[in-house]
């Protein structure tokens, strides 16, 4: 099975430049990657209703995945409104029609969701040649042929009470996915092989969460151990490192072992933004609920232990969001706030160095191709901004429904999911 590309700055090759393989992009952090020969690759800035919408798929239930892309496969999860059913989707990419809609997964009594921001399949699945990878938490895992649905190998047994739905995705690395199950009963990271399923390694959370009573009872229920987040992958002195945000501590693993390497105390709970790095020298991270901060944590080989105190470098909690993740352009750090402002911040300082409104409201992840950054809100904006000195927003658009889900690219067509419908955007071929 090939290898996919986990980051940007690492030396691995995707099979097919352009695909959109797991949740954030190629490389994990909403970058879609230039042409080799430097020309656009032709995204539409504007789109509506009536304007560049290739097709246009009803796929009802109660579901944010992003959709995953490659060849000509559309795939994404679905789970009925009350979570006893739940499904593989897989789209055609030329004309939008369902080649595959799987029910994966039946639930006799799942648990209640306490808020109207997650579902039952919030978590994206990822795709290679040969499989896609479908994930609904400890609800179940299942890896599917791509080409007839048959289903390879799943697992039922991976516990964890998220208490308000999953939400962590699925990531790729060499012939692993690595899971995160952070639930108000256990946390820990697990790496299943792609062929088999059966674990690889499995680390569990070192957090001292600081959260227990004399009587042995533990505060909130537990409520305050738990996120969302998706891991990143970074080189450091040679070595791949998984840096995951959990709650009351964000650590760095060896991605091959899932042995801990350092970690980064935090007060935050229920993080779901995803890490990013600028270069090979620090992490951003986002600590989640709570007062969210954005920490810029340094990246050296040889880290150890409990490194708080000697590699954070700032500490930023104006304009943080909680929920959406931060996107690395030129260098320079975008974050969307839930109040709908856009910060740039200096990744040397952690300093806000500008901030313009958008007047919409965002729990999606942003994203970056040709030049411009991508928002989705949550009553169906498409805001496109230009980023730089002079950040200057380019184009307002709007969707009938409203977004919970990232955007996917690829080729020169964005993939945009509402809670009632996926849509591919394209502009007319000129």
């Amino acid at each position: 099975m090939k290898l996919l590309v986990v980051g940007m700055l690492l030396s691995v090759a995707c099979p097919v430049l352009g695909n959109w393989p797991q949740f954030r992009g190629p490389s994990g952090d909403g970058i879609y990657p230039p042409r080799e020969d430097g020309k656009p690759h032709g995204f539409p800035v504007e789109w509506s209703e009536q304007k560049h919408v290739a097709w246009k798929t009803p796929v009802p239930g109660r579901a944010w995945s992003t959709p995953v892309v490659m060849g000509d496969q559309v795939w994404l999860t679905n789970a009925t409104e009350d979570g006893r059913k739940m499904y593989a989707v897989c789209l055609d990419k030329e004309s939008g029609r369902k080649l595959h809609d799987l029910l994966l997964f039946e639930n006799a009594d799942p648990e209640p969701l306490s808020n109207a921001v997650n579902g039952y399949g919030s978590c994206s699945p990822a795709i290679d040649e040969e499989r896609v990878y479908i994930h609904f938490g400890s609800y179940g895992t299942a890896a599917l042929d791509r080409e007839t649905g048959e289903v390879a190998w799943q697992r039922r047994d991976l516990p964890c009470r998220h208490f308000r739905g999953p939400g962590s995705s699925v990531v790729l690395y060499q012939d692993t996915i690595i899971l995160t199950m952070d639930g108000i009963d256990v946390q820990y990271v697990v790496a299943l092989d792609r062929e088999t399923g059966k674990t690889v390694w499995k680390t569990d959370r070192s957090a001292d969460f600081g959260d227990v009573e004399s009587d042995g009872t533990i505060r909130g229920g537990g409520d305050f151990r738990k996120a969302y987040s998706t891991p990143g992958l970074v080189e450091v002195g040679g070595k791949v490192q998984l840096v995951s945000m959990g709650a009351k501590a964000a650590y760095g693993y060896d991605a091959a072992t899932g042995e801990e390497r350092w970690k980064v105390t935090h007060d935050g709970y229920s993080a779901a933004a995803t890490p990013v790095f600028i270069g090979h020298r620090m992490a951003v991270l986002n600590t989640g609920f709570g007062k969210a901060h954005l920490l810029g944590v340094r990246l050296e080989p040889g880290m150890k232990g409990d490194v708080t105190r000697s590699h954070v470098e700032w500490d930023v909690i104006k304009r943080i969001p909680k929920l959406s993740s931060p996107t690395v352009v030129e260098g320079r750090i975008y974050v969307a706030s839930e109040l709908g402002v856009l910060s740039r911040i200096d990744p040397a300082t952690g300093g806000i160095e500008d901030a313009i409104p958008l007047r919409a409201k965002f729990t999606a992840s942003g994203a970056y191709a040709d030049g411009h950054l991508y928002f989705l809100g949550e009553e169906g904006e498409g805001i496109v901004v230009q980023p730089g000195e002079e950040m200057k927003v380019v184009a307002r658009n709007s969707l009938d429904d409203g977004f919970m889900a990232s955007p996917a690219f690829d080729g020169d067509s964005l993939y945009l999911r509402t809670r009632s419908h996926v849509y591919r955007i394209q502009a007319p071929t000129k």
